[in-house]
């Protein structure tokens, strides 16, 4: 039972004119890449920044920058709301809607904790306001990834879903580059004139992507299936209850599924930076690295999806859950030799080929395992609940470890748990591609 190899859920193919699906990938890869620009802004925050000016607590900087996390740890726990609420919305009112929804909300707390005075000028209230802001990111992040995928793989044919909906997180994927970037480009500035006021302008650069995000989603078309759904008078009334009570099971493979991706992606590019600048390492070059290895995670992403529509979803996904164990322990070794490429090397290992399997294939079999009626819901409330548990903690999990052992061994231990627990969830995850249906749709 537990090795089940298919799933009968799979999205039912409604013809879309190439045009308009080319269009609806276009648009969806911008609007994610503009979207997780702001969500991730906050991540590289903490890591270099926001633990000295919103938490300047004891003497050793490394607890500031665990409090840091700690809001990074809240704009998690927030997704799920968002990713109910969201998926409630979605599966009624439609995908679209829902996605210019959460692109005005991100975009403006981004906007916002630019202009956000430090502690040294309104003490308590400035990681006050920060966790609330943060608080905004996460609900509006928890209802982007799973409609951002749905206006894709409702609308592509199943023997290119895998790929087509792989552009998605490529975008997102984009979004974190622009974002590292950014801080980047603001390492050129003295380290006074940074600390000062030069965090700031990626923050307020937001001003310029919610005009753009906004022109962007509206020439997003709707779901197609989204709409066939609804003219044929099926939409569920309560799609939430109706998948805790119908869907369960998938519920828990999604969640498994997610947990040691979205852990270890967090590991590898946003607590690695506070672990380099615990070795003493240049920021320049831990953002440079992370930048290189997330830009070939993009083509990795989507050359794996493609070949989860060859092979199947589930090999594709088992791969990337055992290299998270495979590269735990070489990754901080590469790193702690403060070589430049080998420091390269360990990212692109992690970022760009682990992560890459992972996030290549992950949009095409979550979505597959559910009806359409509530798969908005089903993505939210899995995937993001299971984001609080792996992603949302797992930077902070790190950093507590580092603080108390003064070294990585512990976290790389940490990583091969993630990588576990994902293995054996997909032990009880069906194949959603089976070989049969591969065949066919090759053939045609």
């Amino acid at each position: 039972m537990g090795f089940e190899t298919t799933v009968a859920s799979v999205p039912t193919p409604v013809p879309v004119p190439g045009a308009a699906l080319r269009r609806t990938v276009l648009t969806s890869v911008v609007g994610q890449a503009l979207e997780w620009y702001d969500f991730f802004l906050y991540g590289t925050a903490a890591a270099l920044v926001f633990g000295r000016l919103f938490f300047p607590v004891g003497a050793d900087p490394l607890i500031g920058t665990i409090l840091a996390f700690g809001g990074f740890t809240v704009g998690f726990i927030a997704r799920p709301i968002g990713g109910v609420v969201c998926g409630h919305l979605g599966d009624r009112i439609g995908r679209k809607r829902v996605l210019m929804l959460t692109f005005m909300a991100m975009g403006c707390a981004t906007f916002a904790m630019g202009l956000l005075p430090t502690y040294a000028r309104i003490g308590v209230w400035a990681p006050a306001l920060l966790i609330a802001l943060r608080v905004v990111q996460g609900l509006a992040a928890g209802g982007e990834w799973s409609g951002s995928i749905l206006v894709i793989s409702e609308n592509a044919p199943p023997a290119r879903r895998g790929f087509l909906c792989a552009w998605s997180p490529a975008g997102a994927t984009l979004g974190f580059v622009l974002s590292s970037f950014a801080f980047l480009l603001t390492q050129s500035l003295s380290h006074e004139a940074f600390m000062a006021w030069g965090w700031r302008l990626p923050f307020l650069a937001s001003v310029l992507i919610i005009v753009l995000g906004i022109y962007v989603r509206t020439r997003i078309p709707e779901s197609a299936e989204f709409v066939r759904v609804a003219d044929a008078g099926e939409r569920v009334r309560t799609p939430l209850l109706e998948v805790i009570r119908r869907h369960p099971r998938q519920l828990l493979m999604v969640m498994g599924l997610r947990f040691g991706e979205g852990g270890a992606s967090y590991v590898f590019f946003a607590f690695s930076l506070a672990y380099g600048k615990f070795l003493g390492l240049p920021n320049t070059l831990l953002l440079g690295a992370v930048t290189a290895s997330m830009v070939l995670l993009i083509p990795a992403a989507l050359w794996f999806g493609h070949l989860s529509d060859r092979i199947g979803r589930r090999p594709v996904y088992a791969f990337g859950a055992l290299g998270i164990m495979a590269v735990a322990f070489p990754f901080f070794r590469l790193i702690h030799t403060g070589h430049p490429w080998l420091i390269v090397l360990a990212f692109v290992l992690a970022n760009g080929v682990v992560l890459g399997a992972l996030e290549g294939a992950q949009p095409a079999y979550m979505s597959e395992l559910f009806p359409t009626g509530v798969r908005y819901s089903g993505l939210g409330l899995g995937r993001e609940v299971s984001s609080v548990l792996g992603g949302g903690l797992s930077p902070v999990v790190a950093t507590a470890l580092l603080a108390h052992y003064r070294q990585a061994w512990p976290v790389a231990v940490y990583l091969v748990l993630l990588g576990g627990i994902t293995a054996l969830s997909l032990c009880f995850t069906p194949e959603t591609l089976p070989h049969e249906q591969r065949i066919v749709e090759q053939v045609a």
